[in-house]
């Protein structure tokens, strides 16, 4: 279970790095070894992996994948992502969808109890759903009453960053997610204490605040350290709790300054709506708008 957050504890900042989208088989080398360094270096409290680890879920590709993990020798949860059930093998995929994961099966939806802190995974990649598109998120009854049942769980005054593969909303980026049921669960951890939803899948950061009729859910979404990127360069999200702010930073390899959002916001944010196309040059071009009820909370930062 999280540790109770005590004022002491609390007096001690927690570091979580968000990656996402690594696509080992068309990973970005440069990108990954620059993460890999940062963690070595600054020695996170937890790294939460947000799916799409491999490009077509081939066994070489989970191989590089768990040699990576392995080697970063820190606590690890990793959701799965639609790239990661089988691709060509259908008996593999509806029976045993899960078993190229055994070099990491220890940390696949795993919760992860820090200070004052839980991160609690939230299955949005299923096996099969009633549309052509199977890459799209795909929420089940069952999924969404594990996930509220372990925030139900935590002990008082303990938040929860919820962990998924997909956004569980359309955020205005090139990439969707026409996630089924996002609007439900969301509308859920709005009635829970819930600081936010870690996601991936579209490979643009963003940090936005979705509108339920219970209250607002932060939604914050992680880049891409494989060489599909959209948006922005290669990137991944550092997100520092206090016990009472969580400060969230995107960072990229293109030392790419982007738009600056809502600075009104009561807390401090470095990340937030998705960034304008940008190579490694650092140039960027025209942002993208947020869609619907959604509201940028800060900025994304270099």
């Amino acid at each position: 279970m999280a540790t109770d957050p005590s004022p002491a504890r609390n007096r001690r900042e927690t570091l979580v790095f968000h990656v996402s989208d690594v696509h080992f088989g068309l990973e970005d080398a440069d990108a990954i070894a620059w993460v890999k360094r940062e963690i070595a270096e600054k020695r996170p409290d937890a790294v939460a992996i947000t799916g799409d680890l491999t490009m077509r879920a081939r066994h070489r590709e989970f191989e590089a994948a768990t040699r990576w993990i392995r080697s970063l020798d820190v606590p690890i949860t990793v959701e799965v992502g639609n790239h990661d059930l089988p691709y060509f093998n259908l008996i593999e995929r509806f029976f045993t969808p899960y078993k190229r994961f055994k070099g990491v099966e220890s940390v696949v939806e795993k919760e992860l109890d820090l200070p004052g802190l839980a991160i609690v995974p939230l299955k949005t990649a299923v096996r099969a759903q009633p549309r052509f598109n199977w890459s799209k998120g795909w929420i089940t009854d069952a999924a969404l009453t594990k996930c509220l049942d372990a925030i139900d769980a935590l002990p008082e005054g303990v938040k929860a960053l919820v962990a998924v593969h997909h956004p569980l909303r359309e955020v205005g980026t090139k990439g969707t997610a026409l996630t089924h049921g996002g609007q439900k669960a969301l509308t859920a951890l709005a009635q829970r204490s819930v600081l936010g939803v870690l996601s991936g899948h579209v490979h643009d950061p963003f940090d936005l605040t979705q509108e339920t009729v219970h209250g607002p859910v932060r939604m914050i979404g992680a880049g891409t350290l494989s060489q599909r990127v959209r948006s922005t360069p290669p990137s991944f999200n550092e997100l520092r709790w206090d016990g009472e702010t969580l400060t969230v930073r995107a960072r990229n390899l293109g030392d790419v300054r982007t738009r600056h959002a809502d600075r009104r916001c009561a807390r401090r944010c470095d990340a937030a709506a998705p960034a304008g196309r940008a190579g490694r040059s650092g140039q960027s071009g025209p942002p993208h708008r947020s869609a619907g009820a959604l509201k940028p909370v800060g900025s994304i930062e270099s």
